[in-house]
């Protein structure tokens, strides 16, 4: 992308957040990365989101970061948007790779430095001064699992800044969602944070979604958010209830660490998470195993697992 008009046109629909593959040394295995890329591309996915709170980025050091964008935008070459995830404590890191990810031709997602005592003025001040950063605009990332939550009206008043053409919205509650909806439809493109939580916010008019378990579950999760775009909602929630027994082991043991061990026992490359986060136990992938299997014993979930 190129332009803030291009990215208001462009981001939309299914975005697939991408997990960075780690080896057992903790490198990041890059083959991996660009075998998962082109997977969930090849079945139609219509953007990627890069170094995302499930991507690890707060795992990373700012070059790994960079090495990161760059490899992934070299890869893709414009054929979906990407979305660069930019979030630090430290404002001039946040400058600095919202920089880059303008530069690159994707549009950086920007969170409120995640400090203690800052405010809303402060806030706003900030993505004033981010705004001008980057020629392909800035989404702005409300994401309560990592720092600050943004209020409905403080999302509004950023909205109004120059330069800002998207939201990520991480708090689906339904006050939030309809409050957003109402005021921001059509002003700026919005995306909800999770697949766990897609159909209520699709159906109020939110632009589209970014899901990591997509990169487990790339075909499933496709079917389940076209069936809702066609208008099929009893279709899309009958498709998203098959996967229950998943979403639920994610919230136990953790989104990054199930989704790789899942792409793993379908023979995939998901790798490691890196210190804090810990694989799962032998148990906990036991679980896993056992709910993967049933779910693909089913025939409308369109999966399959490693021979």
């Amino acid at each position: 992308m190129k332009s803030q008009a291009e990215s208001s046109e462009r981001v939309k629909g299914l975005f697939n957040i991408t997990v960075t593959p780690f080896s057992s040394n903790g490198a990041i295995d890059f083959q991996a990365l660009s075998e998962g890329i082109e997977r969930v591309l090849s079945i139609g996915y219509d953007g990627l989101l890069i170094g995302g709170t499930y991507g690890e980025f707060s795992t990373m050091n700012t070059e790994e970061r960079v090495s990161v964008f760059q490899a992934v935008m070299d890869q893709v070459n414009n054929r979906v948007p990407v979305l660069l995830c930019t979030a630090h404590s430290d404002s001039r890191v946040i400058f600095d790779l919202t920089k880059l990810a303008g530069e690159l031709g994707g549009l950086p997602m920007v969170t409120a430095p995640y400090v203690s005592e800052v405010n809303d003025d402060h806030i706003y001040d900030f993505f004033q001064r981010t705004s001008k950063l980057s020629p392909t605009g800035i989404m702005i990332y409300n994401a309560p699992g990592i720092g600050i939550t943004l209020s409905p009206d403080l999302i509004c008043k950023l909205a109004e800044i120059d330069g800002m053409v998207a939201l990520k919205q991480g708090d689906l509650n339904p006050t939030s969602v309809d409050i957003l909806s109402g005021r921001l439809h059509g002003k700026i493109r919005i995306l909800a944070a999770s697949d766990l939580a897609l159909l209520g916010p699709l159906a109020v008019g939110f632009d589209g979604v970014s899901s990591t378990n997509s990169c487990a579950l790339p075909e499933l999760i496709h079917a389940i958010y076209h069936a809702i775009a066609s208008g099929d909602a009893q279709e899309s929630g009958r498709l998203q209830r098959l996967w229950y027994p998943l979403r639920e082991l994610a919230r136990a043991y953790g989104q990054p660490q199930t989704t790789k061990t899942i792409m793993n026992l379908r023979g995939w490359t998901g790798g490691h998470v890196r210190l804090p986060l810990l694989d799962l136990n032998d148990a906990q992938t036991a679980e896993v195993l056992k709910a993967l299997t049933d779910l693909a014993s089913d025939a409308d979930a369109s999966i399959s697992l490693a021979a």
